[in-house]
């Protein structure tokens, strides 16, 4: 028998490593045949498994201490040196080898001399995309040591183990990896740095690929994306063809709340072209101070915008034109205020120009905003105001396409956002931004991005209006802003210029019917509150539930006392095989008679057993397991109720409720629910065709039925909160 198996019969707990073991221990073990590398070996398998199991929750700091103690180095289980961490639509193109560095060179770092732009060598994969922001991230410090955490080296304490932190929609994720990489001849096939014994790009390209999957999953992005994976920001482009001084202040705001700025030029027919003017196409430059500078010539005096840019290159290679190093601009700009903009004039690839010369120069302008989460040391420096929602399209309740589709379009999640009065201006600058999300990890299985984008309605007299907005509001109404297009992007951003007030924000696919997850973010310079306009939970009674004493209804209340004596039997109690078998006879024949689906519920077996079972429980308040006739009366009334609601919205006799129809069909049968509540629904009881069956729409009204009274007997005051035990919950839950 396995040591493992000898420790388990015995009770003797977990075998940790052998050292720990009492005298006492060896002893026996070693009376029962055991050597002490049996003890050794089988210590080492038991704790690895706690850290190495695949799918295991991960925590660094325990994986290195562990490969320690052991004397041992790290494997990855979730992202093995196998064809899958690589390709996903092909064979490798050649034979792949994963060596650690130490196999690659004789003296592996992760850092040579620091961290720079020049570290970064393209490999053979187009993740270009990625560079390009891993440059931009070598200039902030603060950022880039979020990103890649400073406890971990291949000198002290190396145990094959490295960390990589991202920001994922809406939250910082830690990836751990081993530092396995994919070679041929020796040689890193992909990112590698200019320093041969330089390893944390390519370290930290095989954390990304494996966050998203696969080194292939990585092929084909934007800089944009990549930014915001490594700064939490929203990130936001514009062409510079055409802009006014409007633009400029726009740019110092921008500035002034952290944001990152990068500038470039169209590329040439050559990579990275120099110009005459000493700038150089199809690169890319940082933005690193914007501000209006008091200067003063023989005839006038005043302020003229400017703007710093720094060259990665951090060489001699600079702008030669006006306000370039040592022009003789400078000679009007006076020393004190000179040195309040600190100015040099050091050959390090840092240059000012002017706002003309910038748009004349440059082509394209990529900003990333900074969420206030992201913003180190901002005492006394703005900052963005930010919200966050996040939400999903569920086919046939809330992926109701675009405006070109009227009567679906107001199916979508909506969102109310009310905007304060900015101390900046009379108008709120506002970036919206509609991020989609998980689509590269599922490219494996054939996911493409969808068309996304988002409409924004101002909303007068907001507080006397429906939630959410019906069809009828948007047939009558212009919108107030929108997005330029839908595009099959990771995420769409605006920027807009609002009074304050009220407005509707609808985040929609082009199409309906098109699955997914988004994150919607809203950045303002002033206060913003962000909610859902939806409506709140909540059962309203209906009157047919209750029986008067109107001679009809005592009639009827004689024809339920007769049936339900026929149907308890002696005990006088129906319990949930009873239930089931008179529901299975007495709907089906009305089903059939309606000549409702070709597919019927005797032809599906009939009511399942779990829903005539949640029937029982839902009404049987002593926890008997079965109804006395109060409990049925009750019940066979709502399920009378729900049989007519569903006949009313089912308008073509096929015995399901069709695309968008189940929450008006629910609030026919009493039950007030937001969007989410329907899409977890549909996600339950729905088929992938996003419609609902006739015996899974009753599953639904008597589940919510559940678990609103549940709710509500702990709540009677209706404050929206209720307190449980955790064994309270446990009971309830599993009885409903």
């Amino acid at each position: 028998m396995a040591l493992e198996r000898v420790v388990e019969k015995k009770g003797l707990g977990e075998l940790g490593s052998w050292s720990i073991w009492s005298d006492q221990a060896l002893s026996a073990f070693r009376n029962w045949g055991f050597k002490d590398k049996d003890v050794d070996d089988a210590a080492v398998k038991q704790s690895r498994s706690k850290f190495w199991r695949k799918g295991a929750a991960q925590d660094f700091n325990s994986i290195r201490d562990q490969c320690q103690r052991e004397g041992i180095l790290y494997e990855d289980p979730d992202f093995p040196c196998t064809t899958e961490s690589l390709f996903y639509s092909k064979a490798p193109p050649i034979p792949f080898k994963w060596l650690r560095p130490s196999q690659i060179v004789k003296d592996p770092r992760l850092f040579v001399e620091g961290y720079s732009r020049f570290d970064i060598k393209q490999g053979e994969l187009t993740d270009c995309w990625l560079l390009a922001a891993l440059a931009n991230l070598t200039l902030h410090n603060s950022l880039f040591s979020q990103v890649v955490p400073e406890d971990q080296c291949f000198e002290k304490g190396y145990a094959g183990v490295f960390h990589f932190k991202f920001w994922q929609y809406g939250k910082w994720v830690e990836v751990i990896i081993d530092d396995r990489l994919p070679t041929f001849d020796g040689k890193l096939v992909f990112l590698r740095s200019s320093q041969q014994n330089e390893f944390w790009s390519a370290l930290l390209e095989k954390a990304y690929a494996k966050l998203h999957g696969s080194y292939e999953a990585l092929k084909g992005g934007s800089t944009c994306e990549a930014m915001e994976d490594f700064t939490g920001g929203v990130t936001e482009w514009h062409e510079l063809d055409n802009v006014d001084m409007n633009f400029f202040k726009m740019l110092q705001s921008s500035f002034d709340r952290q944001s990152l700025l990068g500038a470039s030029i169209e590329p040439g027919d050559e990579f990275e072209e120099p110009t005459p003017e000493g700038l150089v196409k199809g690169h890319a430059y940082s933005i690193t101070k914007v501000q209006y500078v008091d200067i003063k010539t023989p005839r006038v005096s005043g302020k003229i915008p400017l703007i710093r840019l720094r060259n990665p290159w951090g060489n001699a290679v600079e702008w030669n034109g006006a306000w370039s190093d040592k022009s003789p601009e400078w000679q009007f700009i006076p020393p004190e205020e000179q040195k309040r903009i600190g100015l040099t004039f050091d050959a390090d690839g840092e240059f000012w120009m002017s706002f003309r010369d910038f748009v004349k120069y440059f082509t394209r302008l990529e900003i990333c905003n900074l969420s206030p989460h992201s913003i180190q040391n901002t005492e006394g420096k703005k900052k963005w105001e930010m919200s966050v929602f996040e939400g999903e399209w569920v086919r046939g309740v809330t992926a109701g396409g675009c405006r070109n589709y009227p009567k679906t379009f107001c199916f979508n999640p909506q969102y109310r956002v009310t905007l304060d009065q900015s101390s900046e201006s009379a108008e709120c600058t506002v970036i919206v931004a509609l991020m989609q999300k998980n689509r590269r990890v599922q490219r494996k299985m054939g996911a493409q991005c969808l068309n996304i984008g988002f409409v924004l309605y101002q909303l007068d007299e907001a507080s006397s209006l429906i939630k959410p907005l019906p069809d009828k509001f948007f047939l009558d109404n212009v919108s107030t802003r929108r997005c330029r297009a839908f595009v099959n992007q990771r995420e769409v951003t605006e920027r807009f210029s609002l009074v304050p007030g009220t407005y509707c924000i609808v985040p929609s696919t082009f199409d309906p019917h098109e699955e997914g997850e988004f994150l919607l973010r809203i950045f303002s310079e002033s206060t913003n509150k962000l909610e859902e306009n939806d409506r709140c939970i909540g059962f309203l009674e209906m009157t047919t539930n209750k029986i008067s004493t109107s001679p009809m209804n005592s009639v009827l209340d004689d024809k339920v006392k007769a049936f339900f004596k026929e149907v308890a039997g002696e005990d006088m109690e129906v319990d949930w095989m009873e239930l089931k078998n008179v529901l299975d006879l007495a709907i089906n024949k009305d089903l059939q008679r309606c000549s409702i689906g070709p597919a019927s519920l005797i032809q599906r077996g009939g009511f399942s057993k779990e829903i005539c079972r949640s029937m029982v429980a839902m009404m049987d308040s002593d926890r008997s397991g079965k109804l006395g006739y109060e409990e049925f009366k009750t019940l066979w009334l709502d399920i009378g109720n729900w049989r007519r609601v569903f006949k009313d919205y089912d308008k073509n006799n096929s015995g399901m409720l069709s695309n968008f129809e189940l929450r008006e069909a629910l609030a026919s049968a009493g039950y007030q629910l937001n969007y989410r509540i329907l899409n977890v629904l549909m996600h339950r009881y729905g088929t992938k065709e996003g419609q609902i069956t006739f015996d899974d729409f009753i599953a639904c009204a008597v589940r919510l039925r559940c678990m609103i009274d549940m709710f509500k007997e702990r709540d009677p005051r209706g404050t929206n909160k209720a307190v449980f035990t955790f064994d309270e919950w446990m009971e309830k839950v599993i009885f409903s």
